[in-house]
């Protein structure tokens, strides 16, 4: 991986290595833009490599400009992503050492960057980072949950133009990754009568939740891509749809919670195969729009349902698919709201 190269691709303005050895912290801190304000940073912690978290933080960092971009926020976008110590951080006090070492770490940064939660880390978490720094959101937010909500919302709102209803009963619905997003919207669709399949990598995971609804069919992480179905929702971790997966597809909408479920190579080929996709940092923004305002979760999911009726209706408007609309109208925002230079 040429890191140089892959930052002027991406426009990337920065990318920091964390380090602290008696915690065990070993971070890439990725900014992508701070042109719209402080880098909003997702604080991601699961087992990778070196290479994998380097690249998962330009990726999602390129990812929160967008969604920022596009839900009307005045930040700009970064990533944080943590390797797992390899003592673990089961130990309660060694929680709080990661996190508030990387609290420490980001203190000179806080005028560039502001940390909130992702994958595998909690608002509790985050409360012990700003225990070291004021650069932190989402602290009394349960972001998950809202983003999963929100993406439930933006899914009917595509669904209106894909499928020819918002209406979610009966619709055949499969949702692979089932963390705390996943499990969010699967309850939300299950409630409104959608016919789901539902598969995680931790098949125990998917087991759970279709004992506590009732009515789920579970299949392997492995063959849910080959389940015909009306919308496909990736929620796992990133990439779960290789672009010589796209054959294998019976859909008609792709819609999830899960950030850069395609590649480029991807999106070109779901475009070709008549799939429309909802690209990610339009439909799960729910959880971030909560942190960084004072909206309720029902009012920052309605945000998100209407960015998304927006996009579908001028791709029809102009007969371009979704995903590229999405991105235009961010990129576009943060080209006039940066020609104003910065402020006072």
């Amino acid at each position: 991986m040429q890191i140089f190269e892959e930052m002027q691709s991406r426009g990337h303005e920065a990318l920091t290595l964390l380090h602290h050895a008696p915690s065990g912290l070993k971070a890439a801190l990725a900014v992508h833009s701070t042109v719209l304000g402080p880098a909003i940073a997702g604080v991601r912690l699961r087992p990778m490599d070196e290479q994998e978290a380097l690249r998962s933080a330009l990726t999602l960092s390129e990812s929160l400009t967008l969604k920022a971009a596009l839900a009307g926020l005045n930040y700009g976008g970064g990533a944080c992503v943590l390797l797992t110590p390899e003592a673990g951080v089961d130990d309660p006090h060694a929680r709080e050492a990661l996190f508030r070492a990387l609290g420490r770490k980001v203190r000179p940064l806080e005028s560039q960057v502001v940390l909130t939660e992702d994958i595998g880390v909690t608002p509790a978490d985050i409360a012990f980072v700003a225990q070291e720094t004021p650069a932190t959101l989402g602290v009394n937010t349960d972001t998950s949950s809202v983003t999963g909500y929100g993406v439930y919302r933006g899914m009917k709102a595509a669904a209106r133009s894909a499928l020819g209803s918002e209406s979610m009963r009966g619709v055949r619905v499969a949702i692979l990754g089932v963390g705390a997003v996943g499990r969010t919207l699967a309850e939300h669709l299950h409630r409104e009568g959608a016919r789901l399949t539902v598969a995680d990598e931790r098949s125990e995971r998917a087991a759970a939740l279709a004992d506590d609804l009732g009515g789920v069919t579970v299949v392997g992480a492995a063959e849910l891509l080959d389940v015909p179905c009306d919308i496909l929702a990736p929620c796992g971790y990133g990439h779960s749809i290789h672009s010589v997966d796209v054959p294998r597809l019976q859909c008609r909408l792709i819609a999830g919670g899960e950030h850069h479920p395609l590649s480029r190579r991807g999106e070109d080929a779901v475009r070709e195969a008549g799939i429309m996709y909802i690209p990610d940092f339009a439909i799960n923004a729910g959880g971030l729009i909560a942190a960084a305002t004072t909206l309720t979760p029902e009012q920052a999911a309605e945000r998100v349902y209407t960015t998304v009726t927006r996009i579908t209706s001028v791709a029809e408007q102009v007969g371009k698919p979704p995903h590229m609309v999405a991105r235009r109208m961010a990129e576009r925002r943060i080209d006039l709201i940066g020609s104003l230079g910065r402020g006072a």
